[in-house]
């Protein structure tokens, strides 16, 4: 019985989420409506995007972090993110963090495009997930804050950005 409560644990550890995160960003400056893009069908498709994940933010903003969660009473990270695809892209994506970080194809930072994920190394072994929402922004379901919009180059989302991928 102590070794399956230990193994629970563990587990519990490497597929969490992050357990600390900055204070939330407001809707009004998530999208930057001016940013050009590469072909105006691009933009459109792109501008249409960010407006969904935004009414997606405002309907589940402050949902409470509960691991394991899919629901308005409380979600996690991988799980908000599960929803997000499903909901948005019609696009079935793996339950945790652990498999969605083989999704797609790995691109750089400067390569972010709205709607691909990012992922973080908040732990020795936790990772964190959340969907770009254009103009260095992501949308997430922090375990301090809920369901929230964060900035990539705030000094605690820097240091524990690990990587992204384009699906």
């Amino acid at each position: 019985m102590f070794r399956f409560i230990i193994y629970s644990f563990v587990l519990l550890v490497v597929l969490g989420c992050s357990s600390q995160l900055p204070k939330q960003i407001s809707n009004d400056s998530a999208i930057n409506k001016n940013t050009p893009s590469k072909t105006l069908d691009h933009g459109n498709k792109q501008q249409g995007l960010a407006q969904k994940l935004m009414a997606f933010h405002r309907e589940w903003q402050g949902t409470p972090y509960r691991y394991g969660g899919m629901s308005k009473r409380g979600v996690d990270c991988s799980g908000f993110v599960s929803l997000v695809y499903q909901q948005i892209l019609g696009q079935e994506l793996p339950r945790t963090t652990a498999k969605q970080i083989y999704l797609g194809e790995s691109i750089t930072k400067s390569e972010l495009q709205i709607g691909d994920l990012i992922f973080f190394k908040t732990g020795w072994l936790t990772r964190h997930v959340g969907v770009y929402v254009g103009d260095n922004r992501f949308l997430h379901a922090s375990t301090s804050q809920g369901v929230m919009i964060s900035l990539l180059d705030n000094s605690y989302w820097k240091q524990k950005y690990w990587q992204s991928r384009h699906l």
